[in-house]
């Protein structure tokens, strides 16, 4: 659904040919646009295939893998508010499981506005496209893009209207975040090292900071960002995923609900703010005019799309407390903004100083705190600062570091987020997807 969207056009389908060249697309697998435009078969192909060319991580295209996978590529104009269209896609499922062996397994992917989910699932239902799990005729899932919701309320809404025609199993709320190699990381660095895992408490933690900082502007989103905003848009969302798997207590399992029900315990934990304790422990801003690169940018209320008397922040930082036995007291800083000195995405965990300090004799500003820090972009990759004594007669002592980066340690390039969390849509596997209560 969208499939002629920007999302569509630079990760979906990339993404899915990704995995055609990794031979982890089955047999007969279909990939049907349904959008607004009407245009044929060939010319939604052709269109597929620039992006691909421009966005795949395996570009250029080979010319056997992108036949293959172009065979089960198809397009139908749709009208999400004309029953009709849905029952035309009915008829064309059917049609592509007797040719291709699809055997009724299906995929909605709502590559789509935000207020149009719930009418697509609405028509969905109507027009008979969504099998039971029970009837072991194939199984139907569907995933939808972040926002979920804009507030509480709305949020509730769209939960209670997808589950009218859907169960909470079939849904698959996707943030790209959890698709990333060092997101998926930070459950294997603390669970499987017993080194880690006994000083990740408020005993040795003097404060954790998660950073997301993009030099980038709004890039002509102005029409978007003014109704999200840097808190909407990436702390109730990417932001909070990092904070819980951060904080979260070992699961039982590695198995979606026992991942899942963890996160939502430190979510429940998380101190609830007074108004007047808001005001003391969060920050917003906007950018302003300036240069970047030697390059003149403009300031965000002077961007495409965007009131000359916005108040709709780009820039966010905020002290979090999670009130549980592992965190008590410990601060939780969040910061992300545009227009930033650098692009970087970070988790950093700040340890306490040791108890007695025997260097206090030198310069303070040489011993510096132990930080764990796990990149999550650009350069993917965990970091341990710790000080060392420099070489020579006296005792001088400095920071260094140990380092793991991914396109070091490992001959395989990471594959994009959206190529785990498909396969994982098609596998059954939500572990790296939100659940309802979570929202």
């Amino acid at each position: 659904m969208g499939a002629t969207g920007d999302l569509a056009h630079r990760k979906l389908v990339p993404s899915l040919y990704n995995l055609a060249v990794d031979h982890l697309l089955p047999n007969g697998f279909s990939l049907i646009g349904f959008s607004r435009p009407e245009q044929s078969h060939g010319d939604f192909r052709a269109d597929m295939r620039t992006s691909v060319d421009q966005f795949s991580r395996y570009a250029p295209i080979e010319g056997k893998v992108w036949d293959s996978f172009a065979e089960g590529i198809s397009f139908l104009p749709a009208d999400f508010s004309d029953l009709e269209c849905y029952q035309r896609l009915a008829e064309y499922l059917q049609k592509v499981d007797a040719e291709r062996g699809t055997q009724g397994n299906r995929i909605f992917y709502l590559a789509t506005p935000p207020t149009v989910i719930s009418l697509i699932a609405h028509n969905l239902k109507r027009a008979g496209l969504i099998t039971p799990a029970a009837t072991g005729k194939g199984w139907t899932r569907i995933v939808v893009e972040k926002p979920f919701g804009r507030d509480l309320e709305s949020a509730k809404a769209l939960n209670a209207d997808l589950l009218k025609a859907f169960h909470e199993n079939q849904i698959y709320r996707i943030d790209h975040y959890l698709g990333k190699e060092t997101v998926q990381n930070i459950l294997v660095v603390r669970f499987a090292n017993s080194i880690f895992e006994p000083i990740w408490n408020r005993r040795y933690v003097e404060n954790v900071q998660i950073t997301v900082a993009e030099e980038l502007g709004i890039d002509r989103r102005g029409g978007y960002y003014e109704t999200a905003g840097a808190l909407r848009d990436m702390v109730q969302s990417h932001m909070l995923q990092l904070l819980t798997l951060t904080a979260m207590e070992p699961p039982v399992a590695l198995d979606a609900d026992a991942i899942r029900d963890e996160k939502v315990k430190v979510l429940r934990a998380a101190e609830k703010y007074t108004p007047q304790e808001v005001a003391r422990n969060v920050v917003r801003g906007q950018y302003g005019p300036g240069w970047v690169g030697g390059r003149e940018v403009a300031g965000y209320r002077s961007e495409e799309g965007v009131s000359p008397t916005s108040t709709t922040e780009t820039f966010v930082a905020l002290k979090l407390q999670i009130d549980n036995w592992r965190w008590a007291g410990v601060p939780f800083y969040l910061r992300v903004g545009k227009r930033l000195p650098k692009r970087e995405t970070e988790i950093a965990i700040s340890f306490r100083r040791p108890p007695l300090s025997l260097f206090h004799h030198l310069d303070p500003n040489d011993t510096e705190p132990d930080v764990l820090a796990m990149r999550i972009q650009p350069d993917e990759g965990i970091s341990l600062k710790f000080v060392a004594k420099v070489p020579g007669q006296g005792i001088q002592i400095q920071p260094v570091y140990m380092d793991f980066l991914y396109g070091s340690s490992f001959s395989r390039a990471s594959a994009d987020a959206y190529e785990r969390l498909l396969l994982d849509v098609m596998l059954g596997d939500s572990t790296l997807f939100t659940r309802r209560d979570e929202v």
